[in-house]
């Protein structure tokens, strides 16, 4: 899993049987960014400046200048916990449990600093070791044209 194995914190009895609250949840997934040198920032304001969208409707979007090359990067790296309304399925809202208006969500974001191998690795170890998920319940998916990620999985993660 690479240099970084030894920072590992898991959550307090994480077990699969012990539910967690989204305030563990943040805070690991926040902390575990941070010890590979992330900087955290700061949930956005759900009014974005973007006149493409009303509402900040995705954890990527107050990046949307940084990776369009309109701002400078706050970072190499950076991880967020942000603030999102989702009205694409606004007619599905209280139809189903996974349908929600206001939600947070979790980010990691490389700025060119590193890309699918780290993102890769890192995602399975707090998945596995952070979140404590058992890897025999777990599916992993890649794009059916990225040859590059199915061997990063295949061959780096296992």
């Amino acid at each position: 899993m690479g240099a970084h194995a030894q920072h590992i914190v898991p959550m307090a009895a994480a077990t699969p049987s012990r539910p967690r609250t989204g305030a563990e949840i943040r805070a690991a997934f926040l902390d575990f960014y941070e010890q590979r040198g992330h900087q955290r920032v700061a949930s956005a304001s759900l009014v974005p400046e973007d006149p493409t969208v009303l509402l900040t409707i995705a954890g990527m979007l107050p990046f949307k200048p940084v990776f369009l090359g309109q701002a400078p990067r706050p970072a190499p790296r950076a991880t967020s916990s942000q603030k999102c309304i989702r009205t694409n399925d606004i007619e599905n809202v209280g139809r189903t449990a996974r349908h929600h208006t206001f939600f947070e969500m979790l980010g990691n974001f490389s700025f060119g600093d590193y890309f699918k191998s780290e993102a890769i690795q890192w995602a399975w170890e707090l998945s596995t070791v952070v979140f404590g998920l058992n890897p025999q319940n777990l599916v992993v998916s890649v794009f059916r044209e990225d040859d590059e990620a199915a061997a990063i999985w295949r061959d780096g993660v296992g």
